[in-house]
């Protein structure tokens, strides 16, 4: 099975690049699943209903999130109603949303998407560890599931490398979201399981992280905001990672960067 993961949406420029690149990519790969972060799509914090729609109807098959995922308030009515919106499953109960579902992909197979948000330099959640292992107890790869997707939402570069040793072998990929800058570290790990510490983002590169570059500059030579931080506006790149899998196991056999776009050396699956 092939799977497609593209990294944080960022305003305008991101969704452009999303609805521009991701037709091209599903014709020339076939991809069974598409996933794609989109807590920043709406105005860089949030995503509305309207947005989500767009970003299913460019040919994801789930929108993931993550620390901005309520930025936008109707997100908190229509998580409950959307199946494929997926917010961090360690979210105190009685959280709008699910952490975690399992989606039936385009060659028939299960693929179980879950969420959880890392805790250094991020908003306090319960344990991330915790949680995807609670998920994982219900929906073992191989028995309830036939392929399994991590987005690990996280600050910290480590403690996004701890959940991809903690998964190992018990997961197809874990792909780390938040900081919008995709690494070079894309690998399967010992047990089977891809990894890549951050997948980037899907928005304008000339840009501090997908923002504007006036307001940061001002921020860091001068020490007092002057503006609110708003998207950049230029083209847009897609930014992420693939991965073919096993159908005997479930596990990674091949992954490959995902760079499409301006600003960003080509990068394509090779599988």
């Amino acid at each position: 099975m092939k799977i497609l993961f593209l990294g944080d949406v960022v305003g305008r420029s991101g969704r452009k690049a999303v609805a521009r690149h991701l037709p091209g990519l599903n014709e020339r790969h076939g991809f069974d699943f598409v996933i794609v972060n989109g807590e920043n799509a709406a105005g860089g914090f949030g995503i509305t209903e309207e947005i989500f729609d767009g970003l299913i109807e460019a040919g994801a098959d789930c929108v993931t999130t993550g620390n901005h995922a309520w930025n936008q308030k109707e997100a908190l009515v229509f998580a409950a109603r959307q199946e494929r919106f997926i917010r961090p499953a360690n979210y105190p109960d009685g959280t709008p949303g699910r952490g975690a579902n399992i989606f039936t992909a385009k060659n028939g197979a299960r693929v179980l998407v879950m969420q959880v948000m890392g805790q250094l330099f991020m908003p306090a959640l319960d344990d991330p560890f915790a949680a995807a292992a609670l998920a994982l107890a219900a929906s073992p790869l191989g028995d309830a599931c036939d392929a399994i997707v991590v987005d690990m939402h996280a600050e910290a570069t480590s403690e996004k490398q701890v959940m991809g040793a903690f998964l190992d072998s018990r997961v197809s990929l874990v792909v780390g979201t938040h900081t919008h800058v995709p690494t070079a570290d894309h690998r399967i790990l010992p047990g089977g399981t891809a990894f890549i510490t951050d997948a980037g983002m899907c928005g304008d590169y000339d840009s501090i992280i997908g923002m504007d570059k006036d307001e940061p500059l001002r921020r860091a030579t001068h020490k007092i905001p002057s503006s609110h931080l708003e998207p950049a506006k230029g083209a847009g790149a897609v930014s992420g990672v693939a991965i073919e899998t096993d159908d005997a196991t479930g596990l990674a056999k091949s992954v490959s960067a995902v760079r499409v776009g301006p600003g960003l050396s080509p990068a394509e699956p090779d599988f």
